[in-house]
Formats: structure tokens, C-alpha cells, sequence
């Protein structure tokens, strides 16, 4: 029976990013358990760790490492802020539909930074978010993120409503945000008219 359940549980591993899944599940408690964060524009912070598994090659945190932690930093400040809940009860979904980091100085093994991550505002269908490594070492921020989250069978402005109660104004868009969103746009133009769906369209 216990190497049938070591078998399935290896089959799991092997088949599934199940650590990927038992952080989340980490995350979420752990932000439950946190006090409500009224303000929904407030910079919030997580911890973290370079560790083995975030190791490549060259001996300091991956790539995709960075991704993965602005997830779960993204996880824990909707969860603070009620946007998560809300947009559960709205039915609502929020996918990322872009990203761009900068890297700006490698984090070492067994180096301590944070994560601040905050909205720097919204549109009809897309919160914009910021999210910086920040080295606890020196403070030298290590890598910054815009990230465009996308909401799917509802509106930015309607989660925000239901979770604030009442009007809140979306802040004027830093200069590098709007050069950002630009390029999005023409991106997102350009393989529209090579994969002929402007033609489509019309």
C-alpha cells in the first residue's frame, strides 16, 4: 500500500508542476489569514529566497523563476485587496494576456528579496499592473514587471465597484505603462493583419 501510494505520488510529479499547485494553495491560505488591504491601489510586498530549485546554469536565479514568483505575488495581492473574491462572484476569469520584464542584476543563491507588486491602473478590459525584485541585500531593484492582467465575462471597473462599493478613478497612466500598452497594440495588429483576421474582420 505505501509503495502504491509513493508510486502515485511520484506519477503526480512527474506528470504535474504539483509544487506549482501546493505554493498557490500556500499562498491563498496564508493571505486568508492576513488582514484586508482596503485600498486597492496600495503597493503590497511578498518574501522570498533564491533556492536550488530557482538555480540555472549560471548559478543565480532563472528566468522563468521570475515569472513564476510574480504569480504567486499577484496571487497574494488579490487576495488582500478582495479582487480575487470578487471577481469569483462576478464570474469573472483574469489571465495574464501580456508581460515584459527587465533584468536588470542577477539574484544569487541564498539571496533575500521582495517582491512589491501594485495596480497601476485600469481599462475596459485589463488591470495593469508593476511588479519589482527588490534585493533585501542593497535595495537595488533586481528586475521589474509590467504585467497586463485580462478580465474575461465581466470589466475591471465592475470588480472594482463591487469591492470598493463605490467610484474609484482609475490614476493616470505613467509614460512608460502608455509606451508599453503601444506596443502591445501594434504587436497585437501586426499578427492580426499576417494571419489575415483584419480582412476577416471587415
Amino acid at each position: 500500500m505505501l509503495l502504491l501510494a509513493l508510486g502515485a505520488l511520484l506519477l503526480l510529479f512527474c506528470n504535474l508542476d504539483l509544487w506549482y499547485f501546493l505554493r498557490g494553495v500556500q499562498v491563498f491560505i496564508q493571505a486568508w489569514f492576513q488582514p484586508r488591504i482596503w485600498d486597492i491601489l496600495a503597493e503590497q510586498s511578498t518574501h522570498g529566497m533564491v533556492l536550488p530549485p530557482d538555480l540555472d546554469y549560471m548559478g543565480h536565479m532563472n528566468n522563468s523563476r521570475y515569472l513564476r514568483e510574480c504569480d504567486f505575488a499577484r496571487f497574494h495581492l488579490y487576495m488582500r485587496n478582495g479582487l480575487f473574491m470578487a471577481s469569483h462572484k462576478l464570474g469573472a476569469k483574469m489571465v495574464v494576456g501580456a508581460s515584459t520584464i527587465r533584468y536588470r542584476r542577477s539574484l544569487a543563491f541564498r539571496e533575500a528579496f521582495e517582491i512589491r507588486t501594485k495596480i497601476l491602473g485600469w481599462d475596459e478590459k485589463a488591470f495593469y499592473l508593476e511588479q519589482r525584485f527588490v534585493s533585501k541585500k542593497d535595495g537595488f531593484v533586481s528586475a521589474i514587471m509590467l504585467c497586463r492582467q485580462s478580465v474575461v465575462h465581466c470589466s475591471p471597473e465592475k470588480i472594482i465597484d463591487f469591492v470598493c462599493k463605490k467610484k474609484i478613478e482609475c490614476p493616470e497612466f505613467p509614460d512608460d505603462l502608455k509606451h508599453w500598452i503601444s506596443f502591445i497594440s501594434a504587436s497585437s495588429q501586426a499578427l492580426r493583419a499576417e494571419s489575415g483576421l483584419e480582412e476577416k474582420n471587415k
